[in-house]
């Protein structure tokens, strides 16, 4: 597989990317040059080769499912340009 000129034109015009026709080539051999790669791994031989990790075998430690306040109603309400009785103040948008 090879990426041309023209594909990184399209590509960048569905990203909505803007890229100057300077970087054109540049991006076309970056590209190639990943594609080749995969291509590279694609032929090693992993057959009967077990997984190094897996979230099955070492699930992660979990904490409690606690909900909590945070304590910290005050130093939050602080920065509030107006609060009142523990509550963001802010104007009425729906009528």
């Amino acid at each position: 597989m090879s990426v041309t000129a023209d594909d990184v034109r399209r590509i960048a015009r569905l990203a909505r990317i803007a890229e100057p026709t300077d970087r054109i080539d540049t991006l076309v051999g970056e590209l190639n040059g990943i594609l080749n790669w995969i291509e590279q791994l694609n032929e090693v031989d992993v057959e009967g080769v077990e997984a190094m990790t897996t979230p099955v075998k070492f699930p992660l430690p979990q904490r409690e499912d606690a909900v909590t306040d945070g304590n910290c109603r005050d130093k939050v309400l602080a920065n509030a340009p107006k609060s009142d009785e523990g509550f963001f103040v802010v104007p009425k948008s729906v009528e």
